[in-house]
């Protein structure tokens, strides 16, 4: 099967972060366990979030998921 490449992008101020397949959005994840969700509803459920070489993780790792409270005050 041919996968496509995943780009979990850089959290946003309020730690959210984009996930994408080439040009299309799938979806926005708080938490890793969003990303497998998200993953799971584009019916690419058999990807290993954590460990998948087809996933570019910008920003952070899969273990990076800054709060407000971790972003300086304005």
């Amino acid at each position: 099967m041919n996968l496509p490449s995943i780009v979990v992008h850089a959290p946003a101020l309020d730690g959210s972060r984009r996930i994408t397949a080439g040009s299309q959005t799938l979806g926005i994840a708080y938490h890793l366990d969003d990303v497998v969700e998200v993953l799971r509803q584009a019916d690419l459920d058999e990807i290993e979030v954590e460990e998948s070489d087809i996933i570019d993780w910008r920003g952070g790792g899969p273990e990076d998921w800054p709060g407000l409270t971790e972003h300086p005050a304005r």
